[in-house]
């Protein structure tokens, strides 16, 4: 089942030729798209589906420094930031608030990496603060378990998934982008070995820059052009809740179930680190470089070996490009939710917060997170391939970030002095036969 959206309508007419095509209309591509045509720069933005209708309305909608990674945090801390411009600039809400995030623990060890990482953080000019026991129950007043400590940034936000890419996308249309949904980007065109054209299923755009910002669709699409990319893709569960008490006015985390207050009164709801590894063609291929993460991960983690393995054998990797592709073939990629999930989530939820005891499922919904294997996204040049660029591999921490990884995408695309170092994201580490792991804190 797939999430509430807003819906926003097509540019009819595909352009002949523009400076830069965009692939993916999910928050890092219209992000990208948004600051590329502020720059001045020509851009369309195809998308098989429609704008934010895969992981980017299936999220939690948390905007968070609060727990990145060492590499993430100038990112994060910029997104913030560009939340509060992009909406302005749409006219648009987007649901972005800085409510703040707060993390609770029962563990010690966790409670003193916390504290670690709070100093890394202010290293990087942000401010989370450790709490004791008496400061949890001072915030929490009502919550019936008992915590050893907590963790609270208050400059960290929240957004609605559902309204935040439309309202980005009619900003990034304000400043020229045009925007082809249900269009397919089948396959790139070279010309003396670098692109020079987009294939797509309502015809071919001319161009010297293609930024591909395809989720879990990236791999295989890189595949079609010899380009490696190891991404491994996890079935999430998440769902909302009927209104009730506000028992925290911003995001939630503990070490089990998490919530994020919503503009409608309810919650959104999910379990931490629970989902189902997609078994697949890919998976398998670079399983020796996924292994480190899924022994990081294992405790949370299902395998599913269904009908989408066999058709990606069936299908292959080298499809015509003046036939339909895999990406006609399932145009919103829309797993089904693992009820047993979203159950324990509303258990434990309410068996800590006995105030909520009469919230109930309103909907449910799964998504697909396309994840590397150290858990640090790709924005990137693709060097054996000029023109070609990436933006993807998110690992479950786009979306708040999404503004910034869009403008730092920009960046890199026109090579203008880059928003943050980008040496962290790159593709080449991808493929160098480096050992990957997971650098997640948390």
């Amino acid at each position: 089942m797939s999430p509430p959206l807003n819906r926003i309508n097509s540019d009819e007419r595909l352009p002949a030729q523009v400076d830069v095509v965009v692939i993916g209309g999910g928050v890092i591509g219209v992000s990208a798209a948004y600051h590329l045509a502020k720059k001045g720069h020509s851009v369309a933005l195809v998308e098989k589906g429609h704008v934010g209708g895969e992981q980017s309305s299936r999220n939690w909608g948390w905007c968070r420094q609060q727990g990145r990674a060492r590499e993430e945090i100038p990112l994060a801390r910029e997104a913030l930031r560009l939340w509060e411009d992009m909406q302005n600039d749409a006219g648009v809400d987007a649901g972005f608030r800085r409510t703040g995030v707060l993390f609770l623990t029962k563990s010690k060890d966790e409670l003193a990496g916390w504290e670690r990482w709070a100093a890394i953080a202010r290293e990087q000019q942000v401010h989370s603060t450790v709490l004791t026991p008496a400061e949890v129950a001072e915030r929490m007043p009502d919550n019936a378990d008992t915590w050893v400590g907590g963790l609270h940034t208050p400059s960290d936000g929240r957004a609605e998934p559902s309204m935040a890419v439309p309202a980005l996308a009619t900003a990034a249309r304000k400043h020229g982008v045009t925007i082809h949904q249900g269009c397919a980007a089948r396959g790139l065109e070279t010309t003396g070995g670098r692109v020079s054209a987009v294939v797509t299923e309502k015809g071919t755009i001319r161009t010297q820059s293609v930024l591909l910002a395809g989720g879990a669709w990236s791999s295989l699409f890189c595949r079609r052009h010899g380009v490696e990319l190891p991404i491994g893709l996890v079935n999430a569960t998440a769902c909302r809740t009927t209104p009730g008490p506000e028992i925290t006015s911003g995001a939630l985390g503990t070490d089990f179930y998490c919530i994020r207050r919503r503009l409608d009164g309810g919650f959104t709801l999910a379990l931490r680190n629970r989902g189902t590894v997609e078994l697949s063609p890919d998976l398998l291929r670079y399983a020796w470089t996924f292994w480190p993460p899924y022994l990081h991960r294992r405790n949370g983690l299902k395998m599913s070996l269904g009908k989408s393995f066999f058709d990606q054998i069936m299908r292959g990797t080298n499809w015509s490009f003046d036939k339909p592709s895999p990406f006609e073939a399932e145009r919103v990629r829309d797993p089904a939710p693992d009820m047993s999930l979203v159950n324990s989530a509303l258990t434990a939820l309410i068996k800590s917060n006995p105030e909520l005891k009469d919230i109930e499922i309103a909907e449910a919904w799964g998504g697909t997170i396309d994840c590397t294997p150290d858990t640090i996204p790709v924005i990137s040049p693709v060097d054996a391939l000029p023109g070609f660029f990436l933006a993807t591999g998110f690992s479950g921490h786009g979306f708040g970030i999404g503004p910034a990884a869009g403008k730092l995408a920009a960046d890199i695309v026109t090579g203008a002095t880059p928003l943050v170092d980008p040496a962290a994201y790159s593709h080449k580490r991808m493929i160098d036969g480096r050992r990957l792991a997971p650098v997640s804190p948390f």
